[in-house]
């Protein structure tokens, strides 16, 4: 699939999370809907569409020229996959018109067994840069989500050099985290939202040192206004987010955005209608002006609820009728001894011939013109409207209006479903292969990650190691100190990639890594699927990190096609489920560490980037501290209140390659002791300061 932007403008797309929301968001004018079937999609709560429902939204949507894309944008197990691709088959049997995919898996298997199946990737993804967006056309995908995040001048230069079409957020909720890459949900309560079950535990209060309470919480995102704007810079959809919200609020936000398009405004009263059928203190525009701060902060109050009860009756009368959008041509022709007929022509080439019984010879009262037009161009009740009539009509002839109406409104119906109808799209319907049997070493290897040089243990302690990473953006004389302590050691060393990464400037990625080569250091631990081909360009040998989400063996498989030599598994698979896990390369556990809940570009330590002393934390309801560090490059992470542990347990985790080690805070001292502990699988820390993460109880 090659980039191909919109001539007519900028995509209108819809959440659709019942049958209700698909009416109401092509009756007030969406061009496109997104809607999940079955269990792999990120909104698992909405009704979502199975089987016949599927169909009927799909033939209601192609009949009236709009588009529909299903979300099959969650992670997949090994055991799901097959599953998931009969849904992904169902698609294709409907000719949907585009899948939303998450998991990098699943998006192999549908580019290998349905190749002309647009896959459009999910913001799930964390794709943010032209590395990512070209790895994405090389895996076959033709369109990315992009993240939230994104700034004008970023969204601007991305749309002026992408290989593909770009969507575009532009009204709906807003995470504090950046999407693909939030652990917090999966953490408290085993729901994860790369899985579609998200609990949304950010909503609820949670408290910086200097007292400003619901920190994680953001207002509702709203760029309906910027959407002329968005247009010009080649931006392909403007994406709605809702698919848990009401048909009205489908309905507001649609025929918003079309205003904007049409009137390059919104009506004032169009838009206090919007924040009142749903909004979280009201809107913000923050990340895409780029103004972040404690201003972008929002919960859903009282009045919130109060003002959407007022509204919601009125907005339902938006779409309580069909909406005649589609131009039809009628030829009628009327002649003495051959039957009636009725020709209806729509402009995408399709043709509906209808016929009644011959007319019959009349003295007085002839069928005038008139009439006949006037009865031809009643389609209310139908997408449809008449663009031009064309009667032939014999003199002295006469036809009951009830034949006419009949003709019409069953040519009408037919046109509709010749219009709905669409050839399926090729697939190849095989078994999978039975996956090779995977050999481990008898004893997992350890490999480590350190947040500083002052966190380095001995040199004897080191040569415990199989390799280890630190970060990139130390300076270049620390790199290359601790190149040399390496290999005194004859442990190989990397450096890991921070997490936002992606969202860098092109220049400062190339600064970063060429000081990095010339320390001596040629190896990247990659955290985003961009980076992983930044890294392999730059010359360098690449190791997957584990916010790559690899949850299944496809995913694993295709991290080594792209340049992965090693990679660490996604950190919410049980230890059995990674151990089942076959790529041809070596794959590891998440085993130790304050894992990083979420990325934010939105500190919420202090509003501000630069305001605050980079560590700092935040408090829950229960009292429970969870540790915030700055990543670099105006971006924050939030840390679980407890590390992983699973030193005690090595003798259950001799199915996977190697155990990954991620020091966050530790002093040397602690190190030295954790990594002796990881050897000899002795120790366990005192209850009720370490978890032992998804390795046994996983994530639904």
């Amino acid at each position: 699939m090659t980039k191909n932007i919109k001539q007519n403008g900028l995509e209108i797309l819809a959440p659709a999370g019942s049958m209700e929301s698909v009416l109401a968001a092509v009756r007030t004018g969406a061009d496109a809907v997104y809607l999940g079937a079955g269990q792999f999609n990120a909104r698992q709560n909405a009704k979502n569409f199975d089987g016949d429902a599927l169909s009927e939204a799909v033939a209601y949507c192609h009949g009236r020229d709009a588009k529909v894309y299903l979300t099959l944008n969650t992670l997949v197990g090994d055991q799901e996959l097959a599953a998931a691709m009969r849904t992904a088959f169902l698609a294709c049997d409907l000719s949907i018109d585009g899948v939303i995919v998450q998991d990098l898996g699943l998006a192999s298997l549908l580019h290998k067994k349905a190749p002309s199946l647009p896959l459009h990737g999910s913001t799930q993804m964390s794709v943010s840069s032209l590395d990512g967006l070209r790895t994405l056309k090389e895996l076959g995908f033709c369109r990315a989500v992009l993240p939230r995040e994104l700034s004008r001048e970023e969204l601007s230069y991305l749309a002026k050099h992408s290989p593909i079409e770009l969507e575009v957020f532009v009204h709906g909720a807003l995470c504090m985290s950046v999407s693909g890459q939030c652990y917090l949900s999966a953490m408290l309560g085993s729901r994860s939202g790369n899985r579609g079950l998200c609990a949304q535990p950010c909503r609820l209060p949670f408290e910086a040192e200097d007292g400003v309470g619901h920190v994680l919480s953001l207002k509702d995102l709203s760029l309906i206004d910027a959407l002329p704007e968005l247009m010009r810079m080649g931006i392909a959809s403007a994406k709605i987010e809702g698919r848990m919200k009401r048909p009205e609020y489908v309905a507001a936000a649609v025929r918003a955005c079309r205003a904007s398009l049409s009137q390059g405004e919104v009506p004032p009263g169009w838009k206090r209608n919007l924040q009142s059928v749903f909004s979280r203190s009201g809107f913000t525009d923050g990340y895409y002006e780029n103004r972040r701060g404690r201003e972008m902060l929002g919960v859903r109050g009282k009045e919130d609820v109060t003002a959407a009860k007022e509204v919601l009756s009125s907005l339902e009368a938006l779409y309580a009728k069909e909406t005649p959008k589609v131009p039809v041509t009628l030829d009628l022709s009327v002649k003495g001894g051959q039957p009636v007929s009725l020709t209806i022509r729509d402009e995408k080439g399709n043709q509906i011939t209808e016929y009644a019984p011959p007319p019959q010879p009349v003295q007085t009262r002839p069928l005038s013109r008139e009439r006949c037009e006037e009865q031809l161009r009643k389609t209310g009740g139908t997408p449809f409207f008449v663009k031009d009539v064309t009667l032939s009509l014999e003199e002295g002839m006469t036809l009951p209006v009830s034949a006419i109406n009949g003709l019409r409104r069953e040519g009408l119906q037919k046109l509709l479903e010749a219009r709905a109808k669409r050839n399926p799209i090729p697939y190849e319907e095989s078994d999978f292969p039975e996956e090779t049997s995977k050999r481990n070493p008898e004893r997992p290897g350890l490999v480590a990650s350190f947040s500083s040089l002052e966190q380095l243990p001995d040199r004897e302690t080191i040569s415990r190691l199989q390799g280890a990473f630190v970060p990139l953006e130390l300076p270049k004389e620390q790199l290359i100190a601790a190149a040399q302590s390496f290999k005194a050691a004859g442990v190989p060393l990397g450096v890991r990639i921070a997490r936002p990464f992606g969202f860098y400037p092109e220049e400062k990625k190339e600064r970063l890594l060429a000081a990095a080569k010339e320390a001596g250091i040629s190896l990247v631990l990659a955290e985003n699927l961009g980076d992983v081909k930044t890294g392999r360009d730059a010359g360098f040998s690449v190791a997957g990190g584990p916010f790559l989400n690899l949850f299944n063996s496809k995913a694993a498989e295709k991290a080594r096609e792209s340049g992965c030599q090693f990679a660490v598994l996604s950190p919410e698979l049980t230890l059995s489920q990674a151990k089942a896990v076959t790529a041809g390369i070596p794959t590891g556990i998440f085993a130790y560490g304050r894992l990083p809940l979420m990325l934010m570009r939105n500190c919420p330590a202090s509003g501000r980037c630069g305001a605050c002393k980079k560590d700092s934390s935040l408090v829950d309801r229960k009292g429970v501290r969870f540790p915030v560090r700055c990543a670099g490059g105006g971006f924050g992470e939030l840390y679980n209140s407890v590390p992983t542990f699973l030193a005690d347990r090595l003798s259950e985790c001799t199915g996977v390659s190697f155990l990954y080690l991620f020091f966050f805070e530790e002093s040397k001292e602690e190190v030295s002791e954790l990594i002796d502990k990881y050897q000899t699988g002795s120790g366990t820390p005192q209850k009720g300061t370490f978890t032992r993460g998804f390795a046994y109880r996983g994530v639904e």
